[in-house]
């Protein structure tokens, strides 16, 4: 069965004990899961947020990202070993909380350009890159979700296809894909087409709206994606996705500069959202 999920970077991009008291509410509200973005240095609050969510019944995914000191793709070899490490590292964090999947675009650098678009050498460094951090996950009894960024924010990986073509190229079993509904308003022609290329390696789906602010509030066509959902008998996550000043750090440095929605008020009219079109769409 499907579970819907709230990603806590709407309030913080930190992992501490500050997250308690909504993780509690989100928990009050009616969401299965919480999602914590994988990235503060302080290591021991990963096990003690994590024992927590699970204490309150919630399950946990993760998410992250790689910075371009630790660049899977870079033509340095010790770079891209670095970017290896730090993803390992995430895999560990991720297993500390509790989770069984590491969703993002780890694939290559954040919102890191050379004016070009993707060689055939950054292609299969990706590759051999995640499909290490794949044996790596494994162990951990962790899932990697890939995700491909609208090309504002990367330049290896845009579309399901694209995604599903390095997927493949991957060729791990712990390596699969995510669908986010934000990037692929801007990227793709159809939803059910993007859905259906995914299909064969689809584990997570976020929910965001085109602003990043509450879903069913703006212009995303939600209703072709949980039809699609549908069609292809999609039963993981539905997590929502959405994004605040509420961490000033993290905020700047996504080029978030105002506010969209209130967080409390994506949380709530948010998880009713999904409610109503899983059950419109008959999605489980």
């Amino acid at each position: 069965m499907t579970k819907i999920g709230f990603n806590v970077l709407a309030w913080s991009a930190n992992v501490s004990e500050d997250l308690y008291p909504i993780i509690e509410r989100l928990k009050n509200i009616g969401y299965d899961g919480v999602e914590y973005f994988v990235g503060a240095e302080d290591i021991k609050n990963y096990k003690l947020v994590g024992d927590r969510s699970k204490a309150l019944g919630l399950d946990v995914t993760c998410v992250t990202v790689v910075s371009p000191d630790a660049n899977p793709v870079s033509d340095n070899p010790i770079i891209r070993q670095k970017g290896l490490d730090r993803v390992k590292w995430a895999i560990d964090r991720t297993h500390e909380l509790g989770s069984s999947v590491l969703c993002g675009p780890f694939h290559s650098a954040h919102a890191h350009f050379y004016g070009r678009p993707a060689t055939a050498d950054e292609l299969k460094w990706s590759a051999e890159n995640m499909h290490s951090a794949g044996q790596h996950a494994q162990q951990a009894g962790v899932t990697l979700a890939l995700e491909a960024l609208n090309r504002f924010e990367c330049y290896l990986v845009n579309t399901m296809a694209d995604l599903a073509k390095l997927v493949n190229t991957i060729n791990h079993p712990n390596v699969r894909a995510m669908f986010d509904t934000h990037h692929s308003n801007i990227e793709e022609k159809k939803y059910a087409t993007a859905i259906n290329n995914i299909a064969p390696h689809l584990e997570h789906v976020h929910i965001s709206e085109n602003d990043r602010g509450t879903p069913g509030s703006g212009h995303i066509p939600f209703d072709d994606a949980f039809s699609a959902l549908k069609d292809i008998n999609y039963d993981g996550w539905l997590t929502i996705e959405a994004f605040s000043r509420s961490d000033p750090d993290f905020a700047n440095a996504i080029n978030v500069w105002r506010e969209y929605d209130d967080a409390w008020d994506i949380a709530e009219k948010g998880l009713k959202f999904i409610q109503d079109m899983s059950a419109k769409h008959g999605l489980k």
